[in-house]
């Protein structure tokens, strides 16, 4: 693998506020496996949020990255399994086994997706300067002929659009909505973007 941008890197995050600030990209809070994929020709790597390598858990995902991304390419974004209409943590968490044999298995009875939301290099080039608005548009080239199970994460400027999506998707295992200032450069493993999660709440008696 030789790509503009090796593994292992840690992607940018977000910190925790109160309110959707104006002015920025939105996007649903997944609640999955944050990942980047790395992609060189037949090769393929995924990468953790700490960098540490799910490869060997996803073998349905390194088959569906070789069909649908581009040959030489660099993607963040989510690795989610949806069941009865939601997103589902505790299936997803049950892929990370160390047995091959159940891997395979559990590849076959509940396949993963790949929600793409941001992208690290094309072809040759880096764009960790890029900024974010700019790279949105270079993420929507790259998978622009993508189906499922590999999907680009919807996103949105109208703020108005985040707020009715932060209260519509709740109840379907999302978990906020993610803001993403426009002018942003991809910054690894440092919180410059803004995450705005639903309050959890429970009755103690």
């Amino acid at each position: 693998m030789d790509l503009p941008v090796m593994p292992p890197v840690k992607p940018m995050l977000a910190k925790s506020v109160a309110k959707i600030p104006p002015g920025m990209a939105y996007e649903a809070k997944w609640d999955g496996f944050r990942a980047i994929v790395y992609r060189d020709g037949a090769e393929v790597e995924i990468g953790s949020r700490t960098g540490k390598s799910l490869t060997r858990y996803f073998p349905d995902l390194v088959e569906a990255v070789r069909d649908n991304l581009p040959p030489r390419c660099v993607i963040d974004g989510e690795i989610v399994i949806a069941h009865e209409g939601r997103l589902d943590f505790e299936r997803l968490s049950e892929r990370i086994h160390p047995a091959d044999s159940r891997v395979r298995m559990l590849a076959e009875q509940t396949p993963a997706s790949f929600i793409a939301f941001d992208v690290l290099a094309v072809d040759d080039t880096s764009l960790l300067s890029t900024p974010q608005a700019d790279r949105r548009e270079v993420l929507k080239a790259a998978l622009s002929g993508a189906s499922a199970p590999v999907l680009l994460a919807p996103s949105t400027t109208d703020i108005e659009v985040a707020r009715e999506w932060f209260d519509r998707y709740e109840g379907a295992g999302l978990d906020g909505v993610v803001a993403k200032p426009l002018d942003l450069p991809y910054r690894p493993d440092t919180r410059v973007m803004y995450k705005i999660k639903h309050e959890r709440t429970a009755d103690v008696v």
